[in-house]
């Protein structure tokens, strides 16, 4: 059957849907300006490379003229990118556009989207990691199709070649027996071609699947565990150095993102019951510390958000099991204390299956749900603007709004949170999806800075710089981020997120609402932790919904 494949190469790049840089969440969804345009972007990439990604521009009320979307890559800049595709707009939708773009190369690529109209010309980035996650296989019923067709054209080649030596050119009255060793030996000399055709063909195929698979994308290994420091229990993620050489792969290209090399998230599997955010400190290359919060027992999801130099942005997931009491022995390499990060946090709520507190002196929240208010920890109040009873669809975007009220019953006045008026972390309760989001959208602050400066440089690709240097200037600038205080650090965050103004992203959020844009990529039970920020202190929110 694998001569079929060498006849229709093609068929095998159908084109499905799948997720790297979270898990299980398909699509880059992007809300900000294009110019003076405020727009909404929705980009499906392909699962395989070479593949076409479809890409939706919403226009909020307002006539355009031309919507141009452009795949740019980082290794070849913007002079080396090919040209634009224009969007069409769809029927029956107002101020909606279609296109459909081909990504040719592996990498770090982004998305020009250029609006043209009567205020003028804008543009936007957004970064698409475009890598392949998958391959395509045939139908049985096709493949027998084709393995037929295959061998019918074959002996009509045969049989073809062996009459255009003979039948076909012999003479009235010649010798016949003559004729038909010439025919014998034609179609002797071409089965042996059409052979060696076809098993080179199979062969360059095989290589060609093997080379594929060989570079399909496969996400970061780690090892999670938990260490006694002194009295101090730790979480250690441990990035699998097996992993590493066999991927050509060095973690010492890790960037800030947020002013952080890792956003680190635990999820109490199954229940959903207990959420933290951490921001753990790099030891080495491949070794992350955190100080543990005071969580109860049981096994966690882990999910560890990365960004390299290049603007690759990606998870690692793993999994963790805390115990009720501090493990016995010390089994870390040192009694120095493990600092945590100011912007760690953790909330426990109730089970995603029932309204109850399972926990006996701990401080729990009874998650909220779409139209319902709840109670805050500062006895404050947060409400999803969302209908009550009014159900979710699968693959439609929604503004997901929440609103925070201070005690008093008025509009809290909102601060950012490393630099955004607010995170949101989604979780399917089977742990099939997992994402991490912001206001302006689903993907990585940082990927989209290094690509604006890619962009904006002089068109040759960066060298890949000494990974000791690199990696200390990092922990330098890390560091120094850290030390800084609140409103520096602010200040210092959103001069760095170029092309991401947009409303809510002041410093002083007088209405006390963010909205997160998202489509849930599947039916089933969700929950959301939704994570602002009042009078300095971190609140966090939970609220369940049902997508059908």
């Amino acid at each position: 059957m694998r001569l079929t494949r060498f006849i229709l190469i093609i068929s095998l790049l159908l084109i499905s849907v799948s997720s790297f840089a979270h898990v299980g969440s398909p699509g880059v969804i992007y809300q900000g300006k294009a110019g003076p345009y405020t727009i909404m972007v929705n980009i499906t990439p392909p699962d395989v490379i070479p593949g076409t990604a479809n890409a939706s521009v919403y226009i909020d009320n307002q006539q355009v003229d031309h919507v141009l979307i452009q795949p740019v890559y980082w290794y070849a800049g913007d002079k080396g990118s090919p040209k634009s595709d224009e969007a069409l707009p769809v029927k029956g939708t107002p101020g909606q556009y279609q296109c459909v773009v081909w990504l040719m190369q592996r990498g770090v690529a982004s998305m020009r989207i250029t609006v043209d109209g009567p205020l003028g010309k804008g543009s936007a980035i957004i970064p698409v990691m475009a890598v392949s996650t998958a391959q395509r296989k045939m139908p049985a019923s096709l493949d027998w199709q084709l393995a037929g067709l295959g061998l019918l054209l074959v002996v009509l080649m045969i049989t073809i070649i062996g009459a255009s030596v003979s039948d076909g050119v012999i003479a009235p009255g010649s010798d016949v027996k003559a004729s038909k060793r010439k025919k014998y030996i034609a179609m002797g000399v071409t089965s042996i071609i059409l052979f060696l055709i076809l098993y080179g063909g199979s062969a360059w195929w095989n290589a060609w699947s093997s080379k594929y698979r060989r570079f399909m994308y496969k996400p970061p290994l780690a090892h999670t565990s938990i260490l006694m420091n002194g009295k101090q229990m730790v979480l250690q993620l441990n990035i699998d150095s097996a992993w590493l050489r066999k991927n050509d792969e060095s973690m010492s290209y890790i960037v800030p993102d947020h002013g952080k090399l890792m956003h680190l998230f635990l999820i109490r599997e199954k229940t959903d019951d207990v959420f933290a955010h951490l921001h753990p400190l790099r030891k080495d290359s491949i070794d992350y510390l955190a100080p543990l919060p005071d969580l109860p027992s049981g096994r966690y999801l882990v999910f560890g958000d990365i960004v390299r130099w290049n603007g690759f942005a990606e998870t690692i997931s793993d999994t963790v099991d805390i115990p009720a009491k501090p493990i016995a022995q010390n089994v870390s390499n040192s009694n120095q204390v493990v600092y945590s990060d100011p912007d760690d946090t953790y909330v426990i709520s109730n089970s995603i299956a029932d309204n109850k507190n399972p926990y006996t002196g701990k401080e729990v929240l009874i998650c909220g749900k779409p139209g319902t208010e709840m109670k805050l920890a500062d006895g404050s109040t947060a409400t999803w603007q969302h209908a009550a009873n009014t159900p979710f669809e699968a693959n439609k975007i929604y503004p997901l709004t929440f609103s925070i009220k201070d005690p008093s019953g008025n509009p809290a006045k909102l601060q950012p949170y490393m630099g955004m008026m607010g995170h949101a972390v989604i979780m399917k309760d089977d742990g099939s999806v997992y994402i991490h989001l912001h206001p302006v959208g689903s993907y990585s602050m940082a990927s989209q800075e290094i690509i604006l400066n890619r962009i904006n440089g002089n068109g040759k690709a960066p060298k890949l710089p000494d990974p000791t240097a690199f990696r200390d200037s990092i922990d330098r600038l890390t560091a120094h981020i850290k030390s800084m205080s609140e409103d520096e650090r602010n200040a210092y965050l959103n001069a760095n997120m170029k092309g991401m103004a947009m409303p809510g992203m002041n410093k002083d959020h007088m209405d006390g609402m963010v909205t997160f844009p998202y489509a849930f990529p599947s039916p089933g039970n969700y929950r959301i932790w939704v994570q602002m920020k009042r009078d300095g202190k971190i609140l966090n929110s939970a609220f369940d919904a049902v997508v059908q």
